[in-house]
């Protein structure tokens, strides 16, 4: 039987410009600063989420250095600090059904595609995990691309990919496609992938799978190939109550975030194997922009558009040096060591992608690394207990080369037995939690 029709949404009523905007992963680290982003343009905002990141953080015995209520105390403030309401649906995309309501109900004029689960470890702890997530990402993106076509056809969807899907080839790194002349031949082609976990190959699988609906139905997309992203706050984002989620554990935390948190805890920063590895980065409150900027100027109707999102690249050792030469600005020492790889990837290599479409698009970089460093490193010395109870999630326990990590990840234990400042309430529904 078909379940009742959600209600939609409630209108602004404050002279709202922009158009509606439907956030999948809302709750997430990225959804949650670009809904407040987008609410401060203007945009009506509607959001989905069932919580599962919460959830899986905990399940690797983890948690976000930053307290993130429960989302009804987050829509809460919103209203309270911002005068805006954000409208939110629960659910899962795995449900082909709640999909379809959710958009019968709200008809977006743009969807943001976030809800996927993100952490490349995560993946390769085991064949469960690696399955649940080619399985989650690949099923929530078909369901969305199936419920637009039927629903909303001349909507723009927005999906965050991720620069992870390029791997690291000898050769410059176009935006998604590039010219090839082979035995005198020539062609527009995707540019191969090289992914490097099974996160990483599920976000190639979306990206085909986009591509080829936008060919087949003429849906509008704009695929965002984001850079690694750092940092805790944006303009929007000036109050402890509208902060979005830091983690730092080795399975959930960037490699950035993993040093910070163990210079906070006088632990050795450790970039892993030879550190020659390198990425691009971009700041927090650039991403926002960037997600806006793809919102705000649309792909054309049948248009598969590649944005490769980031602002400049970094090797982990230069990450690591810049957290202890600005961890000195904060009285801390910490060395740095270089423990063996638990990844299976090229460490030193050529990498050299291009970006140049956000650019023209009118994109500016507004914030500089070091800088949004000095930020995190107050804001989690501020939350210094919170990293303390989790000190011994931050090395890593999840091996490339293994194909079972689970007993590694369980063999972890506390180094004390002192509970954190702020136990999650007993209550096994994740988004109760305190993340």
């Amino acid at each position: 039987m078909r379940a009742p029709l959600l209600k939609a949404s409630p209108p602004h009523g404050d002279g709202v410009t922009g158009g509606k905007v439907l956030i999948t992963g809302i709750d997430g680290y990225s959804g949650w600063p670009l809904a407040l982003h987008l609410l401060a343009r203007g945009h009506e905002v509607v959001g989905v989420d069932n919580f599962v990141t919460r959830k899986r953080v905990r399940e690797v015995g983890s948690w976000s250095a930053t307290p993130i209520p429960p989302f009804a105390r987050r829509q809460a403030a919103v209203k309270a600090l911002l005068g805006k309401e954000i409208g939110f649906h629960r659910g899962d995309l795995a449900n082909f059904e709640f999909v379809r309501r959710v958009l019968e109900v709200e008809r977006p004029e743009t969807i943001v595609h976030l809800a996927e689960q993100r952490s490349a470890p995560y993946s390769m702890i085991d064949v469960h995990h690696a399955v649940d997530t080619q399985v989650g990402n690949l099923t929530g993106t078909l369901h969305l691309l199936y419920a637009m076509r039927e629903i909303v056809p001349s909507a723009h969807l927005v999906k965050m990919g991720t620069m992870g899907e390029y791997g690291t080839p000898n050769v410059d790194i176009p935006e998604g496609f590039f010219e090839i002349d082979y035995r005198g031949r020539q062609d527009r082609l995707p540019f191969p992938r090289q992914a490097g976990s099974w996160y990483h190959w599920s976000k190639v699988f979306d990206s085909g799978d986009v591509m080829f609906a936008s060919r087949i139905w003429k849906l509008r997309a704009t695929d965002v190939m984001q850079g690694v992203i750092y940092g805790i706050r944006t303009p929007e984002i000036a109050d402890d109550r509208l902060l979005t989620r830091f983690d730092f554990d080795e399975t959930w935390g960037t490699s950035l975030n993993r040093f910070i948190a163990q210079a906070v805890l006088g632990l050795p920063i450790t970039p892993y194997g030879r550190g020659d590895q390198r990425r691009g980065f971009i700041a927090l409150e650039d991403s926002m922009q960037s997600l806006r900027i793809a919102v705000e100027q649309p792909a054309a109707a049948g248009e598969y558009r590649v944005l490769n999102q980031f602002d400049a690249a970094y090797s982990v050792n230069e990450l690591a040096e810049l957290t202890a030469r600005v961890a000195g600005e904060f009285g801390l020492r910490p060395t740095i060591e270089h423990p063996p790889n638990p990844r299976t990837e090229a460490e030193a290599h050529y990498y050299h992608p291009i970006h140049d479409q956000l650019a023209t698009l009118g994109y500016r970089r507004t914030r500089e690394l070091e800088d949004v460093v000095r930020v995190i490193f107050r804001d989690l010395q501020r939350f210094r207990r919170r990293l303390e109870a989790r000190r011994h999630v931050v090395m890593p326990a999840v091996q490339w080369g293994s194909t079972d990590s689970r007993h590694a990840l369980a063999a972890r234990a506390p180094s004390s037995p002192a509970g954190p400042p702020t136990v999650p309430p007993a209550d096994d529904r994740p988004e109760h939690s305190l993340a």
